[in-house]
């Protein structure tokens, strides 16, 4: 009775925007500027069955999908939570307000402010008389006064998050537009202290019946951690029926988009903080509810997304003016196209690295800059017990060449990738002389990007994040460039209790 009365919720859901109009086509009986509803879920990658993985059923996304735009090609800009949350907010690529180390602006000495004038997407929301809302983490790497932004009314701890306490739907009325933002765990559900809680709220998955990529060896300790991230999506699923029932339940699904979409991928190796599609590949999906409003496009989709064209899009659909220093575009506009996406690495942690990546639709060109260190530099993630089971193997000889390449000391100035016959992206074709022409056009693409918008990755390290960093993280600290902040004794500041907002 309950699933019935769910899918209930979908009767109404037309599909929306006219190719031929650039703002969305409202009927007479329904002017009124639309809610948005971000539900925003961390570490997932599409492992979805409206995404082609049938054994992984999740029916909520999959009416979804049904009934909305389905991107089969949407692609965060940065492959870790605050570097991405600070791009898809801003619209922008992290690269370009220098917002692209991980967990930056932690300290008075080390606060990025945004240019003047530039605002948020839940700024221009508010300022067009939405009510605004983020219920959970913010993790932006920028300084920002939170009330800006939110009329929510929460504490914000050290680390610029809150645990999403309290009933955002309360404030919510019929009467007043609404931008909100609701964060789910996503493939964190998956995390050894977490992923107890959703046993008996689902059936979790066949360990056998699951293939693992070929770059992990098949070690019962990776395939239950794989395995888990099946289950979190099916997790996710769940959590997603339960808000858009409060939502009806409080008759506010009437003219509503719904995104579902993840800020990166899995937490696993060569997926979180890389730029393989593992770590950059997301699901998006955007549904409409209420009205006679039509997307009217084709779905799925198979034409490349970026996440910073999330907030674009949304402002888009409530008839709010893009600005112009937004990189983002509006992906439901007549003319939208994007030939490649870029997706930048920077400072993940306390491990220091820089990484480009141009992702066209055949080919993936990845930049190294710095190649002299491993793939596997110290990680927050080491004391777990699929990556202990793997380097133990490593150790041993026991990998084939792919899942030892991750291991090697070393890793390649440059990688190419055909998509369409290496999904994996196991064969670099960067030294195949059939392939150098296909190698400069993609070393242009990334070339002419720089050139475009600037890349603040190419300026030095911020001394006193990092001394913040090596305070927090002591002697995983291994990169040279922590060398000048051992031992400097900083004086007494605010920025050790600096909170945002």
């Amino acid at each position: 009775m309950q699933n019935l009365r769910f899918l209930g919720f979908f009767v109404s859901i037309l599909l929306f925007a006219s190719c031929n109009e650039h703002k969305p086509e409202q009927d007479e009986t329904n002017t009124d500027p639309p809610n948005i509803l971000w539900i925003y879920a961390e570490d997932l990658n599409p492992f979805l069955s409206c995404y082609g993985v049938s054994e992984n059923p999740t029916p909520t996304l999959d009416a979804l999908a049904e009934k909305g735009v389905l991107f089969n090609k949407a692609f965060t800009p940065a492959p870790v939570c605050s570097a991405a949350r600070s791009a898809i907010i801003t619209g922008t690529m992290p690269t370009t307000f220098g917002v692209h180390n991980h967990h930056s602006s932690r300290t008075v000495e080390d606060a990025i402010f945004l240019p003047e004038g530039v605002q948020t997407i839940p700024e221009l929301f508010k300022k067009s008389g939405y009510h605004t809302f983020n219920h959970g983490k913010d993790d932006y790497n920028f300084i920002y006064e939170r009330k800006r932004l939110y009329h929510d009314d929460v504490d914000i701890d050290f680390w610029y998050t809150f645990s999403g306490e309290g009933d955002w739907l309360e404030p919510l009325s019929a009467n007043q537009p609404f931008f909100g933002q609701i964060q789910l765990n996503g493939g964190k559900w998956g995390l050894q202290q977490t992923y107890r809680n959703i046993e008996d709220r689902i059936q979790p998955i066949d360990r056998s019946a699951i293939d693992l990529p070929p770059y992990y060896p098949d070690l019962l300790s990776v395939r239950e951690d794989w395995a888990r991230h099946y289950d979190a999506a099916k997790m996710t699923d769940l959590e997603v029926k339960e808000i858009l029932e409060k939502l009806e339940s409080k008759g506010l699904l009437n003219n509503t988009y719904i995104f579902f979409f993840s800020d990166h991928g899995y937490k696993g190796m060569r997926h979180k903080q890389f730029l393989y599609d593992g770590g950059i590949h997301i699901p998006l999906i955007v549904a409409y509810f209420g009205g006679d409003h039509k997307f009217n496009q084709d779905t799925p989709r198979n034409d490349l997304v970026s996440g910073i064209d999330i907030g674009t899009s949304s402002l888009a659909l409530a008839n709010i003016e893009i600005p112009k220093y937004m990189e983002g575009k509006d992906m439901f506009s007549p003319d939208f196209k994007r030939g490649h996406i870029v997706a930048t690495r920077d400072r993940c942690d306390f491990s220091i690295d820089r990484i480009r990546a141009i992702r066209t639709n055949k080919f993936k060109y990845i930049r190294n800059y710095m190649p002299q260190r491993s793939y596997t530099q110290p990680s927050y993630r080491d004391n777990r017990p699929e990556v202990i089971d793997i380097k133990k193997a490593y150790e041993a000889g026991k990998l084939d060449s792919v899942q030892a390449k991750y291991w090697l000391p070393t890793k390649p100035a440059e990688e190419l990738y055909d998509l369409e016959n290496d999904p994996h992206e196991i064969n670099n074709l960067a030294l195949k002389p059939a392939y150098a022409a296909e190698l400069e056009k993609h070393r242009k693409l990334l070339k002419d990007w720089i050139s475009t918008y600037g890349d603040k990755g190419e300026e030095g390290q911020n001394l006193y994040s990092l001394k913040f960093i090596y305070d927090r993280w002591g002697e995983r600290c291994v990169n040279e460039e922590y060398d000048a902040v051992k031992g400097l004794r900083i004086p007494n500041s605010p920025s050790r209790n600096l909170k945002k907002g």
